[in-house]
Formats: C-alpha cells, sequence, structure tokens
C-alpha cells in the first residue's frame, strides 16, 4: 500500500532530490518477459538490467526490470505542466516537424540532443530548450527528465552504429528512467508491419521495443508509420532535376507515404485524447505507390526523363548475404535486411478511416503524395527559372 501511495504521488511530481534518490536507488526488480520465434543468428546481451537472448537458437525473449525504486525524499516537489514535453530525435526528419508543432501549439519542449561538433542552434532559434544527452549513455538520461510530462520518441540510430546501440539498448534504458520518473506519457514511433519481419534487425527491435513499452507499464502511445513523404525529395525528385542517376528496385512493394507535418499534427491530437492512451496507431498516407510510380510522377512534374539505373531484388539480397561473412560488415548487412521485405509484394498501408474517426481528423485534411510533389517542383522550377533570368541579366551588363 505505501509503494502504491507514493507511486502515485512521485507520477505527478518531481522533486530534484527524489529524482536523484529514484535514479541510484535499487531494489528486487520485477521483470518483463516474453518470448517469440526468431532466426538463429540473433542478438547479443543488452544492457545489465535488459537483453535480447536467443534460446535454443530459435527463441528470443526480452527482459527487463521495472519495478519502481525507492526515494528517500517524499515531499511532493513541483508540479509537472501537462504542456512540459521532451523530444528524443528532434534534429530528424520527423522529429524536427514535431519540435516545430510543439512550439506552435504553446508546449515547453526540451530536446535530448547528443554532443557533437555542430550544435542543434536551429532548434534554440526556435524557442526549444537544448539538453545533452546519449541513448548509448543511460547515465546521461534521468536528469534531463526532471520536469517532464510527456516523452516524444523519434530516435532511431545513426547508419554507422551498431542498430542495437540505440534502438534497442538505448530504448530500454529511456523506458526504464520513464517509469521510475513518473513520466506521464510516452509517445513511440514505430514502424508499419514491424511484428511481420522478424528477419530485419531494425524492424524486429522495433517490435521488442513496443512489447517492453506495452508491458513497462508506463502510460504510452505507439504509433507506426509507412514512409515519410519528405525522403522522396533527396532520393527521386533533387536527382531528377541534376539529371543524375535516380536508384530503383525491380520491387513491387508498395508504402502509403505521409507528409511529416501530417504526422506531428495527427500526433498531438493524440497527445491531448484520453481514449488513445494504450493504444497502438499506424499512419498512412492516402494511396500507396511503387518506386516507379514515384518516379514517373517526379518525370511528369520535373518536365524531364529520369535517368532510372534499377537495382535487382537479388543483388540486394546477395550483398546482405555477402556481408555477413565479415564482422565489420555486420551493421551494414543489418541494413540490407530491407532487401528481404523488398522480394514480397508488401503493401506498406492501411485504411485510415478509424484512425481519422478517432482522432476527428478530416480525411481531406491530409497532404497527398502529388499535391506535395507538385508543390516543390513548382517552387523549385520558379526558382531556377528567376536564377537564369538574373544571371542573364548579369551577362548583359558585363
Amino acid at each position: 500500500m505505501a509503494s502504491t501511495t507514493l507511486h502515485s504521488r512521485l507520477s505527478h511530481t518531481h522533486s530534484p532530490a527524489t529524482v536523484l534518490s529514484r535514479s541510484t536507488s535499487s531494489i528486487t526488480s520485477n521483470s518483463l518477459t516474453w518470448s517469440r520465434a526468431f532466426s538463429p543468428d540473433r542478438f547479443l546481451p543488452a544492457l545489465s538490467h535488459s537483453s535480447l537472448r536467443a534460446v535454443g537458437g530459435s527463441v528470443i525473449t526480452c527482459t527487463a526490470g521495472t519495478a519502481p525504486v525507492t526515494a528517500a525524499n517524499l515531499a511532493p516537489g513541483t508540479p509537472v505542466r501537462p504542456t512540459s514535453i521532451m523530444v528524443i530525435g528532434a534534429t530528424g526528419t520527423l522529429g524536427r516537424q514535431v519540435v516545430r508543432r510543439a512550439l506552435d501549439e504553446g508546449y515547453d519542449v526540451r530536446c535530448l540532443v547528443r554532443p557533437r561538433p555542430a550544435p542543434a542552434d536551429f532548434l534554440r532559434d526556435w524557442g526549444a530548450t537544448v539538453v545533452n544527452g546519449d541513448l548509448s549513455k543511460p547515465e546521461t538520461i534521468p536528469a534531463t527528465l526532471v520536469g517532464v510530462h510527456t516523452i516524444i520518441d523519434c530516435a532511431t540510430g545513426r547508419p554507422e552504429e551498431p542498430i542495437k546501440t540505440v534502438d534497442w539498448e538505448g530504448k530500454v534504458a529511456l523506458i526504464q528512467c520513464a517509469k521510475a520518473m513518473g513520466i506521464q506519457k510516452y509517445v513511440f514511433f514505430s514502424i508499419h508491419n514491424c511484428d511481420k519481419h522478424p528477419e530485419v534487425p531494425l524492424m524486429e527491435i522495433k517490435y521488442c521495443t513496443e512489447k517492453f513499452l506495452q508491458e513497462s507499464g508506463v502510460n504510452h502511445v505507439i504509433i507506426r508509420l509507412c514512409g515519410f513523404m519528405q525522403g522522396l525529395i533527396g532520393q527521386y525528385a533533387v536527382p531528377i532535376l541534376e539529371e543524375k542517376s535516380v536508384w530503383g528496385t525491380d520491387a513491387p512493394t508498395r508504402i502509403a507515404y505521409m507528409d511529416t507535418q501530417d504526422i506531428a499534427r495527427l500526433t498531438f491530437i493524440a497527445i491531448r485524447s484520453e481514449k488513445v492512451n494504450g493504444k497502438l496507431l499506424t499512419f498512412a498516407g492516402p494511396r500507396a505507390w511503387t518506386t516507379q510510380e514515384v518516379i514517373t510522377l517526379c518525370e511528369r512534374l520535373a518536365g524531364q526523363d529520369a535517368n532510372v539505373t534499377t537495382v535487382p531484388v537479388s543483388v540486394l539480397k546477395f550483398t546482405r548475404q555477402l556481408t555477413r561473412c565479415f564482422e565489420w560488415t555486420n551493421d551494414v548487412a543489418d541494413r540490407l535486411a530491407f532487401s528481404e521485405i523488398l522480394t514480397s509484394d508488401t503493401v506498406f498501408s492501411v485504411p485510415m478511416n478509424e484512425t481519422y474517426q478517432l482522432l476527428g481528423v478530416d480525411q481531406k485534411d491530409i497532404l497527398t503524395l502529388e499535391k506535395y510533389l507538385q508543390d516543390y517542383f513548382t517552387n523549385i522550377l520558379k526558382k531556377l527559372k528567376d536564377l537564369k533570368a538574373q544571371s542573364k541579366q548579369s551577362d548583359f551588363y558585363i
């Protein structure tokens, strides 16, 4: 009973002394355990209190201690405002849109950013508070969460990092800290169909993290995403305009891309809705597209043909198998594992009618890929035309 009362009191307040005591004390913890079928070449021990462990070469078990620890200071502390949020992964494609939306809606935004030579000054310029921390160094996390009501987790590891370091070990540590410090809500961005593709390390880790969060006792919302429209600009639009090669595959996979601004807007609607607590949602764009359909659309809007270099999926699969032969290329192989998905006619999309109704959103307000790319090409082509005109004018006077 005393333990329940203590947890109730601390879940709404954070006093620095209490937080310090809770983050450094320890008791015998309960554990979360679940298992699922898994391939034999899976992962390694993770944190001291959590692990992805292969059992018998065919089962993976995720375990982690999540019980709150004792606190020496029982003072109520300072109430945490519901508008106080922490954005993890704030410098990324989605994270920066979440930060902008939060600031526009009047939230007090704190961003967890790893120390680096090029600081995230643009976040400060927007009005956010930047704190240094690193998910790969769990000891840096607790102090950054003091006074935070809601965590919005947009983070994923950098391409040069082992996938497990941030996306599993770091997330387990973050969720454990959120539990211990009484964070009121945790929003986790995952990947659509991650539960159906255990052969892809990142997707399997996302699914493991979903399960860990669901069983942690932290109030949460899980949002699975299909694809970002913003990623298509550098992949297809810019190379076509610059008459460079566009890389594609012969895969029939279809993806319902969504504008990250729409994702951010729907996310904050979900945060404010009590009906969404504890739910798993999937956000998808109005239509699913193949790679070739996206390239054709870009060609039409740019008014020029693309120089397409097609990479057969079989080549990607062979490359993954080859890189598995060398320890130092394992991380590359893990990322190439997405080629396994491309071998089937997978559709990364879901009907959104129920989600729109749950969130009170009109489908007409969701940006389509055609409109997004049309606006991009219209603005870019106009700027190129203006630059060309200015160049000719300068040449005349010279």
